[in-house]
């Protein structure tokens, strides 16, 4: 065993994002998932199911059809479409890629080797700590108590509608909500509350363990190819997120649509909105790869000053091999002490490339694409399809 696989356990390398915790419990014990097999694609569908098609169930015969007597009909509500099947769906279907990505990352920054020796104990107790905090039962307790929350606020709308649906009758005697309402309000809130915020906290794990990893001491080099030190491969993990930012996006841009199907606003309000979910969205990530920057710009810094004083000395050193002297600053004691100093224009040139910022736009392209796409396609319904389009092309060119 090498130092540094004695330096760092095995479990560094292996942080888990998708297993841990009371809820990833239960499921193992109702065997919905195992140890080695997280089977997304089938959870995914027991959990549409609860969600989405017991609703539809409970609504028939009306559910079959896309007209309501009185309001609207379960198959024309976009909510419960994006909030129920397409965003619950893709948070159980992200789980996997999310993992493995992750896990990738952290192993590429071990192997690489990333993290300095004298940091492999604080990088070891630093995934330590971040699988307790994944696996914390107040964190999933209250992600539950959140979801409950949100459908009591929900019960209590349902109440004050004017309007009948397939969730609630209304009447100048009161509201009743159906049975189908009922279960969506018992049920299907709470479970996508708890699925989006259980994702977000784990990612914040994840956000606080980078943020601890960029304290460390780092083997960053300033003339790397990848022109960001030799942490470049950081720079796309927010792509594991694609299909959890999908789900999310569907779930806030159907939210929007149902308060807006009478009258679409403006295309510029519309790339107002789009614009400022983009940047919610990218807030998410630019909080944990922020972190480098400092260790990065430190790093230029440094490296600029040292590249510099030497490229003086070598340009020096030339100049008194081509013409005998130094035309300013001329002086017998500099000749004698420098003989031979080797050329850093090359070393020198690709530090000044060097960039402190891990987020880029061409990284983040395909997440930006995930989050933008739900509103684009929406908007399309109401307004000219090659407006969407030129407004979609300009905020991913931001």
């Amino acid at each position: 065993m090498t130092d540094r696989q004695a330096g760092i356990p095995e479990r560094t390398a292996e942080f888990l994002a998708a297993h841990g915790g009371p809820f990833y419990e239960l499921q193992h014990r109702l065997r919905l998932l195992h140890d080695h097999a997280l089977k997304a694609g089938q959870r995914a569908l027991i959990f549409i199911g609860l969600a989405w098609f017991v609703p539809f169930l409970l609504s028939l015969p009306q559910s079959l059809s896309l007209g309501f007597p009185n309001g609207l009909s379960y198959l024309a509500d976009l909510g419960a479409w994006g909030k129920f099947f397409i965003a619950i769906g893709a948070f159980v279907l992200s789980e996997q890629q999310i993992e493995q990505l992750l896990r990738d990352k952290l192993r590429q920054a071990v192997s690489a080797p990333v993290i300095a020796p004298t940091s492999f104990a604080a990088a070891a107790r630093a995934v330590n700590q971040a699988l307790r905090q994944r696996n914390s039962r107040i964190a999933e307790i209250v992600c539950l108590a959140l979801g409950i929350f949100a459908a009591l606020i929900a019960i209590r709308h349902q109440y004050t509608v004017d309007r009948s649906s397939w969730a609630v009758v209304s009447s100048p005697a009161g509201n009743s909500i159906t049975l189908a309402g009922w279960w969506t309000l018992i049920v299907s809130v709470p479970l996508f509350w708890f699925l989006a915020l259980r994702g977000l906290w784990r990612h914040f794990v994840w956000s606080l363990l980078l943020r601890k990893i960029a304290r460390l001491e780092l083997r960053l080099v300033s003339t790397h190819p990848d022109g960001k030190g030799g942490i470049g491969f950081l720079a796309d993990y927010p792509n594991a997120y694609i299909i959890f930012v999908f789900g999310i996006s569907c779930a806030v841009a159907t939210a929007v649509a149902s308060n807006v199907q009478v009258e679409m606003p403006p295309i510029s309000h519309i790339g107002i909105l789009m614009g400022g979910w983009l940047l919610i969205v990218l807030g998410l990530f630019a909080y944990p790869l922020g972190a480098f920057s400092k260790p990065l710009a430190e790093l230029k810094k440094a490296s600029m000053a040292k590249l510099t004083a030497q490229a003086t000395l070598f340009q020096r050193l030339s100049e008194r091999r081509v013409i005998g002297s130094n035309i300013a600053a001329n002086s017998a004691s500099e000749a004698e002490e420098v003989q031979d100093i080797a050329d850093p224009a090359k070393q020198y040139d690709a530090t000044k490339k060097l960039s402190a910022l891990l987020l880029t736009r061409s990284a983040l392209l395909p997440v930006s694409a995930a989050a933008l796409l739900p509103f684009a396609v929406l908007a399309a319904t109401k307004v000219p399809f090659k407006e969407v389009l030129s407004l979609v092309k300009k905020l991913l060119l931001l």
